[in-house]
């Protein structure tokens, strides 16, 4: 038997509704269904917490001054593809559900996606990453809102390759994220030059990685990549420390790290990661504020990107209802594609006709402990792809997606190069191996410069670097390092 998570919001009284705004709304309701991980390794960056920012969006959208009544209702898929399914088929053959949104868990994703398209309904993903979604599985009743597994791994992946990570060993949650993950990685090692020496699949939700990293470790692959989340990556980071794989001259690769597992690690051992991410609460005043009124209903639990694309994608949705005044799942979804997107979390931005969301994506670096001045102050801001010119992206095509084309025609793509410069980190007084990986990781070259110094303190550490931290540079730019190196002093009388 299904355990449901229910929760209803009715956001307009159905007295004084205006019958117009309803007229061609099923049943005189919008009802969205979250569809999501309520008890397991993505409970904390999905969760509860999607259904509180799809609440927030329904109250910042203000459908009950405008006369449309919102429900809103949540499951927990429980991680299986099957359940998940049944779920979405109960609520759209049964409960009427207009929309289903969040869903992470790509399998689960893939799933639904088909039976949302098979009843003509609206699927608005956040928390899956699979680029089939957009792909061999696209589909008209589908948007992909928040990133995928091709942004993160033309994102971080191609930073670490061309910088020297040029040999990679893959731990992979072995469920189809992870499958997909690996695969769009790989094709960025490859294509820059890098080998991949081996894959390893481990079962989702695993507690004991030890097996799997002791054969990473004994790839020695400069780069041992984490195509994984969640749980799943903070225990691997755990306990990779614990097999000192990184003080053994290996480096971890998160390919998927979310702020709720930087706050899980802590910031003594998640400092450095360089990871790609599509949204962080402190980027400016509105999302900071959309933080602080997340966290207050989240037991203090700052929003993930997931939860922000739960938030920006339920609020265009109902806006391409209220301009459509239908809730018809593949004509709301046609019009979602049509309307330009604008929202305080994302920005402006556009969804491609095959249903990904552009908008800016941004390479973050975990902060040092003594750089965090506040609780959840986790990220330094090291490059940021506008959603025009992230690498990789068609920006145009012709003719038109939706257009009638004969078989063998030509269709032209134009396709950015991505962005010219990027932010050198600041590393002067770390250890110089770990300013290297930083470095090498952000897609800079470096040079070690050793000056004599008599303070065993600065031994080994960075005192200085040219360019300075936060200056503008090109990719594969050269970074020196000057670097201390102890020299005593103390003579001694014959």
């Amino acid at each position: 038997m299904l355990k449901f998570w229910l929760l209803t919001v009715a956001v307009a009284l159905g007295l004084g509704v205006a019958p117009a705004a309803q007229a061609q709304i099923s049943d005189g309701v919008v009802k969205l269904g979250v569809l999501t991980d309520m008890s397991s390794l993505y409970a904390d960056l999905s969760g509860q917490g999607s259904v509180i920012a799809a609440r927030l969006a329904v109250e910042d959208f203000g459908a009950a001054k405008k006369g449309m009544k919102v429900e809103i209702i949540s499951a927990d898929h429980q991680n299986k593809a099957d359940v998940g399914s049944g779920i979405a088929r109960q609520w759209l053959d049964a409960e009427k559900v207009d929309a289903i949104l969040d869903t992470p868990n790509s399998a689960v994703a893939l799933a639904v996606n088909q039976v949302v398209k098979d009843k003509g309904k609206a699927f608005l993903v956040s928390g899956a990453a699979s680029s089939d979604l957009t792909g061999k599985a696209c589909s008209p009743n589908t948007v992909h809102w928040t990133y995928d597994t091709w942004a993160l791994a033309n994102g971080t992946g191609s930073a670490i390759v061309k910088t020297g990570g040029d040999t990679w060993f893959f731990l992979t949650s072995d469920y189809a994220f992870g499958h997909a993950l690996e695969r769009d990685t790989e094709a960025v090692v490859i294509k820059n030059g890098g080998k991949v020496l081996g894959k390893v699949r481990h079962p989702l939700n695993t507690a004991d990685f030890s097996s799997f990293l002791l054969q990473a470790q004994s790839s020695k692959a400069k780069i041992i990549g984490l195509a994984n989340a969640g749980g799943d990556t903070t225990n691997a980071i755990k306990q990779a420390a614990e097999f000192g794989i990184v003080k053994g001259g290996q480096n971890l690769a998160g390919l998927l790290v979310f702020i709720t597992d930087v706050h899980a690690l802590g910031l003594p051992t998640a400092q450095g990661l360089i990871f790609t991410e599509a949204f962080y609460w402190d980027l400016n005043d509105k999302t900071r504020a959309f933080a602080k009124r997340f966290a207050e209903l989240d037991r203090g639990i700052h929003p993930t990107m997931i939860h922000a694309g739960v938030y920006a994608a339920t609020l265009h949705y109902l806006k391409a209802v209220e301009a459509l005044k239908s809730d018809d799942g593949t004509k709301v979804i046609a019009k979602m594609k049509e309307m330009p997107t604008d929202d305080p979390l994302f920005g402006k931005g556009t969804i491609r006709a095959d249903g990904r969301k552009l908008h800016p994506m941004y390479l973050f670096e975990v902060k040092k402990p003594s750089e965090s001045k506040a609780p959840w102050d986790y990220y330094k801001l090291r490059a940021t792809t506008p959603a025009d010119q992230a690498a990789g992206i068609v920006t145009r095509q012709t003719p038109s997606g939706g257009s009638e084309g004969s078989k063998g025609s030509t269709v032209t793509v134009t396709v950015s190069k991505g962005p010219s410069t990027s932010a050198v980190p600041d590393v002067t007084t770390q250890d110089f191996a770990i300013a290297q990986t930083t470095l090498e990781a952000a897609g800079f070259r470096t040079r070690v410069v050793f000056e004599d110094t008599d303070d065993p303190t600065f031994d080994g550490i960075v005192i200085s670097q040219d360019p300075v931290g936060g200056t503008q540079a090109k990719p594969n730019a050269l970074i020196t390092l000057f670097v201390g190196r102890f020299v005593s002093t103390t003579t001694t009388t014959p």
